[in-house]
């Protein structure tokens, strides 16, 4: 029915356009009977085809959007592809249909203003204007339609997506508007083109952000430094956080208290930044965290101390073999033992090091595959830090700082059994006991 009364509708505008010279004869004579001429014929006449044109233009408009309307979603429903379902979802078909009254109206100028000529200039001027309008938002919701279906593939799901449809937008309105700015002013294109070379340095400086931010979405996209979904920290601008989104001149970062930063794109090329995608994708978490002894409590190992420290399980054979070395080796170079300093001697601190290795490697909770080592770091004011370097299994961050606390609640409860001290400054408390 719908296509029945289109067909009928172009056939009549067809006729219409064709006989146009004799319908305004026509339109002359009835009018002429009615006792009009002159200039009351003249306006009278183009007052009823101003009015029939309008009443065409919104009819015809009514019909192709029914038409739309009804075939589009017809094929949505029987279509497996995503392409017709955004093409609705972002209106992109009721924007088409904008565009066929204008046409028509376009069309049908000449004739209706034929007795002012530039009235009729001035129309068709008003509707071409009109018409690049509706045909920058067609284009535009084609383009938001193509990224949400490309957005989808999981190929692109991480790609910078955003920024490259906004500069393909930016591109089209730029374009489409100096046609439109070419028509307002009824200056030829050429001439338009012509002047803007002489302001290039001032669009440059009015595009600055966009350019920079252009450059530096190609730069991220190309070496694959930020892909969105990825955790990182920019110090700068108190990022750390959840890459939600890449536009075209900035990125949104969802940060872990829930609030958004956004920054420049080019900041991720001309500043530095973390990204914790490599560790994401690795089989652990680093702990890299150090506890400070008091270098006043580091000690050569007495016996009692060595036979104390020898009941601990995990470090139990590691003492007594070390004790025997040690022994055979002052024995066979003949050693003074009187004074302790001589010869080979344990350490607490050394002990120490060793009971935290065994206990990491006996944690369930860290890997064993990846580097574990509890290493000596340079003495310095506040001590000699003592640094636990391992993995822990999971990467999940509130279970990596439980595994974490765990680990150093027991070391620091540890300390105490090799006769060491964890360094503290001195607190008021301290000061106030000494001033007693």
């Amino acid at each position: 029915m719908h296509f029945d009364l289109l067909q009928l509708s172009l056939n009549t505008v067809s006729k219409l356009k064709v006989e146009s010279s004799d319908v305004v004869n026509k339109a002359n004579e009835i009018l002429s009977s009615w006792g009009l001429s002159g200039d009351a014929l003249a306006y009278t006449r183009t007052g009823i085809l101003v009015c029939l044109v309008i009443g065409l233009s919104m009819a015809i408009w009514w019909l192709v959007r029914k038409i739309l309307e009804k075939t589009v979603h017809t094929f949505t429903h029987l279509t497996k592809t995503k392409w017709d379902d955004y093409l609705v979802k972002n209106k992109f078909f009721s924007a088409c249909a904008h565009m066929v009254p204008l046409l028509l109206m376009d069309f049908f100028m000449e004739t209706v203003f034929s007795d002012f000529k530039r009235i009729a200039q001035l129309g068709i001027r008003l509707t071409d204007f009109a018409f690049i309008l509706v045909l920058i938002i067609v284009l535009i919701r084609f383009l938001n339609t193509a990224r949400d279906v490309l957005s989808e593939r999981p190929a692109l799901k991480d790609k910078p997506l955003h920024s490259i449809f906004q500069l393909g937008k930016l591109i089209v309105s730029l374009v489409l508007g100096i046609v439109m700015v070419s028509i307002a002013l009824n200056i030829e294109l050429v001439v338009i083109l012509t002047s803007m070379g002489a302001m290039t340095a001032i669009i440059l400086l009015i595009f600055k952000d966009t350019l920079l931010g252009f450059v530096g979405s190609i730069q991220l996209s190309a070496n694959d430094m930020v892909r969105i979904g990825d955790w990182v920290t920019v110090d700068k601008f108190g990022a750390d956080g959840d890459v939600e989104e890449i536009n075209l001149t900035t990125v949104k970062v969802r940060n872990f208290d829930m609030t958004i930063t956004t920054i420049p794109t080019y900041s991720f090329i001309s500043d530095s930044f973390r990204n914790w995608r490599g560790m994401q994708e690795s089989d652990g978490r680093r702990i890299s965290r150090a506890i400070n002894i008091q270098v006043s409590t580091v000690k050569f190992c007495s016996k009692d101390l060595l036979e104390k420290l020898g009941e601990i399980e995990i470090i139990r054979a590691y003492v007594d073999l070390k004790e025997k070395e040690v022994e055979t080796y002052n024995q066979s170079q003949k050693i003074n033992k009187s004074v302790l300093l001589n010869g080979r001697n344990q350490t607490n601190l050394g002990i120490f090091r060793h009971y935290i290795t065994e206990y990491l490697k006996a944690n369930k909770d860290i890997n064993q595959n990846m580097t574990l080592m509890v290493r000596q770091l340079d003495p310095k004011e506040t001590g000699v830090p003592l640094q636990v370097y391992c993995f822990t299994n999971t990467k999940d961050w509130p279970e990596y700082e439980a595994v974490m606390s765990n680990i150093f609640d027991h070391l620091l409860s540890s300390v105490p059994f090799f006769e060491l001290a964890v360094f503290e400054n001195p607190s008021g408390a301290d000061f106030k006991r000494l001033a007693n």
